[in-house]
């Protein structure tokens, strides 16, 4: 039986405060350039100052050790203050520490409450990883057929790791009747974006199973 697998990331984010437009762009553009220790010089003093893109932001630097030593005590802090003022990334984000243990005492309650707060934003990496608790029994009760909704929501929104994880879920059976027609389209969906899994399981059904038509 195949197993799910979990995606857990972050990016910088985009947003901008509009009280502050100019600094946080500059931040943002040298963080992108990898010059860490500019970036901080512009988003501490605008997180300090509660603007909620810049505590984000630099809640990811202290949680990948861009521009200062890793702190992902520090990491939570500045997650947890931008997610009281609605940064999704931020609520995701907090998911994704209690999820791991990362920075607090794992949590998975917390977790799913966090992706929870950011799925109803209509975040698809929350979905995702909500689909990933309902499957796991982790934080919620475990139920194959919440996985499968949660990952139909992320799926719809084009997140190719919930494209995958729907597939095999199609391929087992778990949650759906199963339906290899439907699992392959939807491994075909997340292999077309690159996704890594999803070409290594076409490749094992066109070996193994004979699914794929012949060229």
């Amino acid at each position: 039986m195949k197993a799910l697998n979990s995606l857990l990331g972050s990016v910088f984010l985009l947003a901008v405060s509009t009280a502050h437009a100019a600094d946080f762009q500059r931040g943002l553009q040298e963080a992108q350039q990898g010059n860490y220790a500019a970036a901080l010089a512009d988003f501490k003093p605008l997180a300090e100052q509660g603007d909620a893109s810049a505590q984000y932001d630099l809640a990811l630097m202290y949680a990948n050790g861009y521009g200062v030593s890793q702190d992902y005590a520090q990491a939570v802090t500045w997650y947890r203050k931008a997610a009281a003022l609605g940064s999704i990334g931020a609520q995701t984000s907090l998911g994704v520490m209690y999820s791991g243990g990362i920075g607090v005492s794992q949590d998975y309650v917390q977790a799913a409450e966090w992706y929870g707060k950011a799925a109803a934003l209509g975040d698809a990496g929350a979905k995702y990883n909500l689909g990933v608790m309902y499957y796991r029994g982790n934080g919620v009760a475990q139920s194959y057929a919440q996985a499968v909704a949660w990952f139909r929501k992320a799926t719809a929104q084009g997140y190719d790791p919930a494209q995958y994880n729907l597939g095999i879920m199609y391929e087992n059976g778990q949650g759906v009747p199963k339906d290899h027609a439907q699992a392959l389209a939807l491994f075909r969906m997340a292999a077309a974006q690159g996704n890594a899994d999803a070409k290594k399981e076409l490749f094992f059904l066109n070996a193994d199973r004979n699914v794929l038509p012949q060229k």
